[in-house]
C-alpha cells in the first residue's frame, strides 16, 4: 500500500485530484516526490545551464568545455542537470549562440528542459507512462497561437534538426511536453536561491485554489526532491488545494495568470468573494459616500463594473485599471533607487500618500508593507539598535497587518507566515529591552514579552526545519535556532 496520504479521484469539472485518506492535522507529510525533470523556465536570459545563476553569454562568457554552452565557473567540470543535453550538443556540434532579443531573454534556452524531459522520457519510460503522459497538455487551446509557433520554431524544430531528435521525438510529442511544462510545472530555487521549473507529477495532481491547504518545500541538495504537507488541519475525504498562483496577488490578477497559463479560470470562494473573504485586497475606498468600499460586480471578470458597497457610485472597469496603474506605476519607481534610506522613505511616503484612497488590507498597501520590513533594521540611519521606539512600534505594526493578510489567504504553517515572524520577533526584542530602560517596564514584563517572542520563533522553527538547510530559508533556519538560544539564557 502506497505510503502517501492520498487518494486520487477524478470529475469533469476538476479532472484528476486528491483528497485526504484519513484526518491531517497540519504539518504531517502527504507525500514525498523526486523531480521528473528540472532546468531553466522559459524566456531566460542567458545562465549556467546547471545551477541557473546569471551569466555572460557572449564569447567571453564562461562556458561548458565540452560542448561550448553556459555554465558558470563554479560549475564547470562538475554537472549532473547539464550531462545530457551536453552529449547530445557534442554529438551532432550544436553551438550555442546567445541571440538575445530586445527583452534580454535568449530563445536558443527555451529547448533546454523539454529536452530535459525528453531525455526523461527514454530513461525511465515506466514513469513517463505511468505519471507524466496522462497530465494534461490544453494542445487544442495552445495550436495556432503566438507561443505555439515560436515554440515550433525555437524548440520542436531545433530539437527535431539542429539537436538530432528527428527519428527520436515527433513533432507532437515534444508539443505535448512544452504543454505539459507550461500547465504543470512548479517553480524551484537552486541552491543559490535562482528559480527554474519542475515536473512534480503528485503535486500536479492536487486541485487548484487560492488559499490552499497544501505547501510544499524542495530540496536541491537531495536532487530537487519535493516533500508536500498540510498547511492546516484536513478531514477525511477533504480536497487537497496547491495553488499555481501567488497569494498575495489581487483576484484579477490570479484569474490573468491562471487563463493565459493554465487554460481555466478559477472559481473557488476567494476568486468569487468581491471582498477577497473580506480583507477588501482589491478595493479603493469610495471617495462619494466615504463610508463604502468599491468592488467587483463580477471579480471572475475583469470588464466588470464596480460599485459602492454603501451607496450607489460606479466605476467602469476601464476606469478602475486605470486608477489602479497609476498607483502601481508610482510605487513600481521605488524599487529601482539605488540608496536603501532612500527607497524606505519612499515606501513611506506612498504608504501615506495612498492610504487615503485604498482599503487599509488593499494588496497595494500590503506590497509596500512587504517592503519596508525588510528595509527597517536593514539600511542606514535605520539600523535596528538605531530605531526610535516609534520606528520599532511601526515594524512592528507592518508585521501585523502583513500577518492579518496571511491568516485569510496563506493560512497556518506556511513559509510567508515564519518569514514574517521572524522580522516581527526583533523589533519587539529591542523595543522591550528600550523600554525597560526607560523605566516604563519592569523586568517581569520584558521576561513575559520575551516568553512570548519565544514562542514565535518557535513556530518559525518549525516551519523553517523543512526547507533544505542549503536554501535561504534554511539558512535563515539556523539564524531562528540561534535567536531562541540567546533569548532563553
Amino acid at each position: 500500500m502506497s505510503k502517501d496520504l492520498f487518494t486520487v479521484l477524478e470529475s469533469p469539472e476538476l479532472g484528476r485530484y486528491g483528497v485526504a485518506r484519513r484526518n491531517l492535522k497540519a504539518g504531517e507529510i502527504i507525500f514525498e516526490e523526486q523531480v521528473f525533470a528540472i532546468g531553466p523556465k522559459a524566456s531566460t536570459s542567458p545562465l549556467c545551464l546547471e545551477c541557473a545563476s546569471p551569466v555572460d553569454g557572449g564569447a567571453d562568457g564562461p562556458k561548458c568545455p565540452q560542448c561550448g554552452w553556459p555554465l558558470c565557473g563554479e560549475c564547470v567540470g562538475s554537472v549532473v542537470y547539464h550531462k545530457g543535453e551536453c552529449e547530445l550538443f557534442v554529438q551532432h556540434k550544436v553551438k550555442f549562440q546567445n541571440q538575445q532579443n530586445s527583452d534580454g531573454c535568449c530563445p536558443q534556452l527555451d529547448c533546454i528542459t523539454p529536452l530535459r524531459v525528453l531525455l526523461a522520457k527514454e530513461a525511465d519510460p515506466e514513469r513517463w507512462n505511468v505519471e507524466i503522459s496522462r497530465m494534461e497538455d490544453h494542445r487544442a487551446e495552445r495550436f495556432g497561437s503566438v507561443y505555439w509557433n515560436a515554440d515550433q520554431n525555437n524548440v520542436v524544430r531545433y530539437l527535431r534538426l539542429a539537436c538530432g531528435l528527428k527519428d527520436r521525438c515527433s513533432e507532437e510529442l515534444i508539443q505535448q511536453v512544452i504543454g505539459i511544462l507550461e500547465v504543470n510545472a512548479f517553480e524551484a530555487r537552486t541552491h543559490r536561491g535562482c528559480a527554474v521549473r519542475g515536473l512534480y507529477p503528485k503535486l500536479a495532481i492536487m486541485a487548484h485554489s487560492c488559499v490552499r491547504n497544501v505547501v510544499h518545500s524542495i530540496h536541491p541538495s537531495k536532487d530537487y526532491r519535493l516533500i508536500a504537507r498540510t498547511a492546516i488541519d484536513v478531514e477525511e475525504g477533504g480536497k487537497l488545494y496547491t495553488s499555481y498562483t501567488f497569494a498575495q496577488d489581487p483576484t484579477h490578477y490570479r484569474q490573468t495568470t491562471l487563463k493565459d497559463s493554465k487554460y481555466f479560470s478559477c472559481q473557488c470562494e476567494r476568486c468569487l468573494d468581491p471582498t477577497e473573504l473580506g480583507t477588501y485586497f482589491s478595493s479603493l475606498k469610495c471617495r462619494k459616500c466615504n463610508k463604502g468600499s468599491m468592488v467587483s460586480s463580477k471579480p471572475t471578470d475583469e470588464e466588470a463594473e464596480w460599485h459602492c458597497t454603501s451607496c450607489d457610485r460606479v466605476l467602469e472597469a476601464d476606469a478602475m485599471a486605470i486608477v489602479t496603474k497609476v498607483m502601481q506605476d508610482d510605487v513600481g519607481k521605488i524599487v529601482y533607487m539605488e540608496s536603501g534610506t532612500e527607497r524606505l522613505e519612499s515606501y513611506e511616503q506612498a504608504f501615506a500618500k495612498y492610504s487615503a484612497v485604498l482599503e487599509p488590507l488593499h494588496y497595494l498597501l500590503t506590497s509596500i508593507r512587504q517592503s519596508l520590513i525588510e528595509l527597517y533594521g536593514r539600511v542606514p540611519e535605520y539600523r535596528l539598535q538605531e530605531l526610535s521606539d516609534a520606528k520599532l512600534e511601526r515594524k512592528i505594526a507592518l508585521c501585523k497587518d502583513i500577518m492579518r493578510v496571511l491568516d485569510v489567504f496563506e493560512p497556518g504553517k506556511t513559509r510567508s507566515r515564519a518569514i514574517v515572524l521572524y522580522e516581527l520577533h526583533a523589533p519587539i526584542v529591542v523595543l522591550s529591552q528600550s523600554l525597560l530602560d526607560q523605566g516604563k517596564i519592569d523586568i517581569e514584563t520584558m521576561k513575559v514579552r520575551f516568553e512570548e517572542v519565544v514562542v514565535m520563533l518557535e513556530e518559525c522553527a518549525e516551519i523553517l526545519e523543512w526547507e533544505d538547510p542549503a536554501t535561504p530559508e534554511g539558512t535563515l533556519a539556523n539564524l531562528v535556532k540561534e535567536s531562541i538560544v540567546k533569548l532563553t539564557l
